[in-house]
């Protein structure tokens, strides 16, 4: 039988859990080894039966893994990720990929110097929804693309923002939430060029913003729009439709919509409507709806990880570069609701 790829976890946060629990169901890789300084992070890796070190450099000097996944607070996730890099080990890299652009542009530059992997955890791009939409766009069922909406509207209870981090600047639901769907709009309709955006805190009052709307240009000439609010009480959002985490309750609804000059999708229920004859509005549309296999976004994605340590696969589903553009498209939309302007990608 073989061996399981050992991996290292660094950061036994939220996210962090979701990691240990699907890397303790694994068949391919195990967890080796937790770096966290606090209490909770000792009390999980004792669980796990696994040692657990004060940081990710004491982890580094005791043994070398065969994979990392930084889990860390986004600020620290190039430095911990670079110093991986340098020992030859292959990173996962929760989302965001940085703090910064220009800590994301480190990363990049550092991925293609040391040729080591590595993956941005953006998990839902390693949904088979996502996967069947972005084949049927390749196929070119939909024509030219031409429109796109993304909806992420929610409540998040009162609790949530006890932590002062939440209601600060950088702790909204632009980039903890939002950041996903621009992802896979990214992964469906290529780079963001151009940014318009509002964003308001006039519910709750905080310094961090609950409500946001923007509007996006790609580089193919496809235009789009999102909006997302963590204080809406509103099924639309991803999390709810697509049923990939149990703790949400499942919405029969969809979060996401792509027209095109053949054909329009939405998302997650992955219907097709276009037009059977004449293509034309007095004419009847036809519908008809992939039904794809239910599969956990995050196995996938640490099964892919693995196949990247292995070299079974040699290109990331979603890279640093990836990761980058995200990245860049996202604080775009926070500069451009400041600034009040267009706000150009380069």
């Amino acid at each position: 039988m073989p061996q399981k790829a050992p991996i290292a976890l660094i950061g036994a946060g939220v996210i962090g859990r979701t990691h240990i629990d699907r890397l303790q169901q694994s068949s391919r890789a195990r967890l080796c080894a937790i770096a966290d300084p606090t209490e909770a992070g000792r009390a999980l890796a004792g669980a796990a039966g696994v040692p657990c070190y004060a940081s990710h450099a004491e982890l580094l000097a005791a043994q070398r893994p065969a994979g990392a996944i930084v889990a860390t607070p986004n600020a620290t996730h190039v430095p911990v990720a670079l110093d991986f890099l340098a020992a030859g080990v292959p990173v996962l890299v929760e989302k965001p990929v940085a703090g910064t652009v220009d800590d994301a542009r480190r990363l990049v530059e550092a991925q293609s110097s040391h040729g080591v992997p590595v993956l941005v955890g953006h998990h839902r791009r390693h949904n088979p929804i996502l996967q069947r939409a972005r084949q049927l766009l390749d196929e070119g069922r939909l024509g030219r693309v031409v429109a796109a909406q993304a909806m992420a509207t929610f409540l998040k209870p009162d609790a949530y923002f006890e932590a002062t981090w939440r209601r600060q600047a950088g702790g909204g639901p632009v980039l903890i939430n939002l950041i996903h769907d621009i992802d896979m709009l990214c992964f469906l309709l290529g780079e963001v060029r151009a940014v318009q955006a509002f964003a308001s805190s006039a519910t709750r009052g905080f310094e961090v913003e609950d409500t946001a709307v923007a509007s996006l240009q790609f580089a193919s000439g496809a235009l789009g729009t999102v909006m997302v609010s963590d204080t809406a009480t509103a099924p639309w959002c991803w999390d709810f439709c697509a049923g990939e985490q149990p703790q949400y309750p499942r919405q029969a609804v969809n979060s996401h919509f792509i027209a095109g000059t053949h054909g329009s999708l939405s998302l997650p229920d992955l219907s097709l409507w276009h037009y059977a004859g004449d293509r034309s509005w007095h004419a009847e549309m036809t519908r008809s709806q992939t039904a794809v296999h239910a599969a956990d976004p995050y196995t996938r994605q640490l099964d892919h990880f693995v196949d990247l340590i292995e070299g079974h696969a040699t290109v990331p589903l979603c890279s640093a570069a990836d990761g980058l553009r995200t990245l860049a498209a996202t604080l775009a939309l926070h500069d451009a609701a400041v600034r009040g302007a267009t706000v150009a990608l380069g």
